[in-house]
């Protein structure tokens, strides 16, 4: 697969698919030829991509992290660049610089990998603070400034960084400001026994062509159509309760964590939350958001913003298990009445 920008007349409007779900099928069957398992993290990449969120990956080495991502562009016609994260990384390396012609005497600008469609930024946590500021502004404002003039990265566009967590010399924490801007977080863990058989199958045997069954257009359609779920104002009102207790805890009712919290989350896990229930429902074929499809992403959208307190950490708890008991503590709302499906 190459790096070359698509051939797609930037005036064709993006027709809406037919049958959003049957394409999702048809994109996600093709993923699957190749990566064995990893049913969650796929399905959460798919979330991201839809609702135009980030995603924070976390998982040793071997994974199929890089070959899921590069997979999924391969289905969608897509671009997709990896860039790995090394502490001498400058600015300029991701974003692009302005170089000097001797030959005309004029500068010109060499745009950087991340203008693309799918960037994998491997080991994130690996790169100075500058260069992890850089890729702040193309994940909230996708685009990137070079010598005061904005350049717009491709559309649809998605950062999955990787962070590895048994390897910590030579690391740098992530500012929150920056891990406030990923959507989710999610952890991956190792192949069952019957899936590590395929796996060594599959790699040990002839390689799979990936083929391309959908293009970037139609997948700006399917991310416009994912806006339009409904969403039921009591689904939106639970999301904000479960945010608001991960702030105040003894107001919420559960004062035995308010010692365990230092900071709570943001009113951007709200909006993630909702957004990630819309896409949530689309992969599962309806037009409107049960509470269930909310339920699933709330330890994916709320593990990364929660800050536990010294007190916590010292009790050997993590953000999963405060989050648990979050979930116990405040009911579901009831599921929407069928007639939201037209709303």
């Amino acid at each position: 697969m190459t790096d070359r920008p698509q051939d797609t007349p930037a005036d064709m409007p993006a027709a809406p698919p037919d049958d959003p779900a049957a394409l999702m099928e048809r994109i996600l069957y093709e993923v699957k030829r190749v990566v064995v398992g990893q049913d969650k993290f796929l399905e959460r990449v798919m979330v991201a991509m839809l609702a135009q969120g980030h995603l924070l990956v976390e998982g040793v080495p071997g994974l199929a992290k890089t070959l899921t991502v590069k997979t999924l562009a391969q289905a969608v016609h897509g671009q997709f660049k990896r860039i790995q994260f090394t502490p001498d990384l400058v600015p300029a390396d991701l974003v692009g610089t302005r170089i000097y012609s001797q030959k005309s005497g004029e500068f010109s600008t060499s745009l950087g990998p991340v203008f693309t469609n799918l960037l994998l930024a491997d080991e994130i946590n690996r790169a100075p603070a500058k260069v992890q500021s850089a890729l702040l502004e193309v994940m909230q404002e996708r685009q990137v400034t070079i010598a005061g003039v904005s350049h717009k990265v491709p559309e649809p566009f998605l950062v999955m960084a990787t962070q590895n967590p048994i390897e910590t010399e030579g690391t740098y924490p992530l500012p929150e400001a920056q891990v406030d801007r990923f959507m989710m977080k999610v952890l991956v863990g190792y192949p069952s026994e019957e899936e590590e058989f395929v796996i060594v199958q599959r790699v040990t045997g002839a390689s799979i062509a990936v083929a391309a069954v959908a293009d970037t257009r139609q997948l700006a359609a399917l991310q416009k159509a994912c806006r339009a779920v409904y969403v039921d104002p009591s689904l939106v009102q639970y999301a904000v309760k479960l945010v608001a207790l991960g702030r105040d805890p003894a107001r919420g009712g559960l004062p035995e964590l308010a010692p365990l919290l230092a900071f709570g989350a943001s009113p951007r896990a709200t909006i993630g939350l909702v957004e990630g229930a819309r896409a949530m429902a689309m992969l599962r074929g309806r037009s409107y958001a049960l509470p269930e499809d909310l339920i699933d992403l709330v330890p994916d959208v709320l593990r990364h913003r929660l800050v536990l307190s010294y007190e916590a950490l010292a009790e050997g708890l993590d953000a999963d298990a405060l989050i648990r008991r979050m979930l116990d503590h405040i009911p579901a709302p009831a599921k929407p009445m069928a007639h939201a499906e037209g709303a």
